[in-house]
């Protein structure tokens, strides 16, 4: 298993007694491209305000590369990049203008570091365009150039799509899985956008409220949403025995004592419906069930109230 970039420990954040973030544990690995999800309240910015330390925390632990301490975080931190609500860009500074002065503010030696992530985000050809004319979508792009400058292992964006037009989205689509696939950069991306975040996350956690309802995996999201018979029955086993004997598959599960998931057949239920009923199986109910990231969303948050 790949080592953890990330590790929450019941971080805690209160603001005039209401607590923003209450007793997060939250893991993102090397690798990831982890989707923190929730609507807008949730918790997510501070969140992420507590991770690069805009905030501190009132209790609770973070871990960030292997390092604990407050000493260790400040230097682990020099290993992180972000980019929270509105990147400080000069709006009389053309790109390069900007990225120069970041460049000696943070003491990044490389010459060729400008250059580097401008190409990376599709802004080499802005030429003297000032930054206050830039479309959104630029703007973003040389926040997130911004955030690679010190060529970061691991980096932070806080709604990158927020405003974007669909081209715009797709792009941001692009450059986010070519940092993670071509350049090996963990990415955490808070968002509320949840069909954009199913197209690139391989990790999500949802947060509500303030609490991580639940993490998973694409892989567990996949299986979760796939299309399926839901099939409410009196006896769970005996309809099982009629689907590996009769119907020949085994590509079901039983869920409960009275439903049971079958995967093949989605297009003749009535054909599910005539074997189980001809082979002495009371059938209660029957159908079609599958969720997207939204439905799957709104089920657990459901449930964790």
């Amino acid at each position: 298993m790949n080592e953890a970039v990330l590790k929450l420990k019941n971080v805690t954040k209160t603001y005039s007694g209401n607590v923003a973030v209450d007793h997060v544990n939250m893991t993102v690995r090397r690798g990831d491209i982890y989707g923190l999800i929730g609507r807008n309240g949730a918790g997510k910015t501070t969140l992420t305000r507590l991770i690069t330390s805009l905030t501190s925390i009132d209790s609770g632990e973070i871990e960030l590369f292997g390092e604990t301490t407050e000493k260790g975080l400040q230097e682990a931190r020099k290993r992180l990049g972000c980019v929270i609500e509105c990147p400080a860009l000069y709006p009389n500074l053309t790109a390069y203008q900007n990225l120069e002065y970041y460049q000696r503010l943070k003491g990044v030696p490389s010459k060729n570091a400008i250059t580097k992530t401008l190409e990376i985000v599709g802004l080499t050809d802005t030429g003297k365009k000032k930054f206050k004319d830039f479309s959104l979508g630029m703007k973003q792009r040389l926040g997130i150039a911004l955030a690679l400058l010190n060529n970061p292992d691991f980096i932070i964006l806080d709604e990158p799509i927020n405003g974007l037009d669909p081209m715009g989205i797709i792009e941001m689509r692009e450059i986010i899985k070519r940092l993670n696939e071509e350049h090996r950069i963990t990415i955490m991306i808070s968002s509320h956008i949840l069909t954009e975040l199913s197209l690139v996350a391989t990790h999500y956690g949802i947060i509500d409220e303030g609490k991580m309802v639940k993490e998973f995996t694409h892989e567990e999201l996949t299986e979760q949403c796939q299309r399926s018979l839901a099939v409410m029955v009196a006896d769970t086993a005996k309809a099982a025995s009629v689907f590996e004997t009769v119907l020949q598959t085994t590509n079901f599960k039983i869920i409960s004592d009275k439903e049971i998931r079958l995967y093949d057949y989605l297009d003749n239920p009535s054909e599910v419906n005539q074997q189980l009923v001809a082979n002495g199986v009371s059938v209660l109910s029957m159908t079609e069930v599958g969720d997207n990231l939204e439905d799957y969303f709104m089920s657990l948050v459901k449930e964790g109230k």
